[in-house]
């Protein structure tokens, strides 16, 4: 059996540039009521871009959330009626500097569904031509190209915890392997 919540109410706490915070109530199946805290997000686009010599296009980045330099596939926010795909291919190129001529959609998925809607459009992007990155004004990114084959120990030892970039490796490994 599936249980559903209904909305009863829904009080917006925050705007902001990046996300907005919203407290719904709602009636759970026993005719209970509780809140739920959510963040609403506009979604995002990651692109999986493997070299010509099958490394995985990286960047690393200061994430001020975690107090840390990450890894991470190169990925952005959608902008107010921009496609994902659109963002994909700005986004590949203002973090690397590269265009993909063979880029392919693959799924969507929800980054952390219990509290926020933000979802991910996720692309492979290959035949990758150099033509310089555009950084956006106050981001400060580092492209990195690892050898496929590297990554899976960089997750293992922990130097890769972003997880839309281990998803993105797993697919990686799994499409380089069937292609040969």
């Amino acid at each position: 059996m599936v249980y559903e919540e209904k909305t009863m109410k829904s009080d917006k706490v925050y705007e902001g540039k990046i996300l907005n915070l919203r407290v719904d109530t709602v009636e759970l199946p026993d005719k209970k009521y509780s809140k739920r805290e959510i963040i609403e997000h506009p979604g995002g686009a990651a692109i999986i871009a493997i070299t010509d010599d099958n490394s995985l296009v990286l960047v690393k980045q200061y994430r001020k959330a975690v107090e840390d330099f990450l890894y991470e596939i190169p990925a952005g926010k959608l902008e107010l009626n921009e496609e994902p795909r659109e963002t994909a291919i700005r986004e590949l190129r203002e973090e690397t500097g590269y265009e993909a001529k063979n880029l392919m959609y693959l799924w969507e998925f929800y980054t952390s569904p219990g509290y926020c809607n933000e979802s991910i459009h996720m692309f492979l992007g290959q035949e990758l031509v150099d033509v310089g990155a555009e950084p956006e004004p106050g981001e400060f990114i580092s492209k990195v190209e690892v050898p496929i084959e590297d990554l899976k120990t960089m997750i293992e030892r922990g130097e890769i915890v972003d997880s839309k970039t281990i998803i993105g490796i797993y697919f990686a490994l799994e499409y380089i392997k069937n292609r040969k």
